[in-house]
């Protein structure tokens, strides 16, 4: 197998929309360069391109299998975005509920009072 450091930027890699559909093909199981290819809407060598750009921010890897090169999704890169995604993401859900929930608090105790001291209409 060989491994590839990662020297490119994953999230510069993920803006691609090509890249991200090489990503959800190479998801389902390994697969060639031939195959992917198939599959895109783009030339092979221009899949190989982006391949050696996913490569790069370290999100795929390869295996030469004779003459062909078998692509792979690279579990260490994968988890690095995730952690990533998950530790901006969850502490910004973390403050919206803290805020959604002072919010509503405040609100409902400012409705309540508004309706105490309103006359009923008649």
């Amino acid at each position: 197998m060989i491994e590839a450091r990662a020297s490119g930027d994953p999230f510069e890699a993920l803006g691609d929309p090509n890249r991200r559909d090489i990503l959800r093909l190479l998801s389902d199981g390994d697969k060639p360069v031939r195959e992917i290819a198939a599959a895109l809407p783009i030339s092979r060598p221009a899949v190989s391109r982006h391949l050696r750009l996913l490569k790069e921010a370290g999100l795929v890897a390869e295996q030469a299998q004779g003459t062909r090169r078998i692509y792979h999704l690279q579990e260490q890169g994968m988890h690095a975005v995730q952690a990533y995604l998950e530790r901006v993401w969850g502490d910004a859900a973390r403050r919206f509920r803290l805020l959604a929930e002072n919010t509503e608090n405040t609100e409902n105790t400012e409705n309540t009072e508004y309706t105490r001291d309103k006359p009923p209409n008649d």
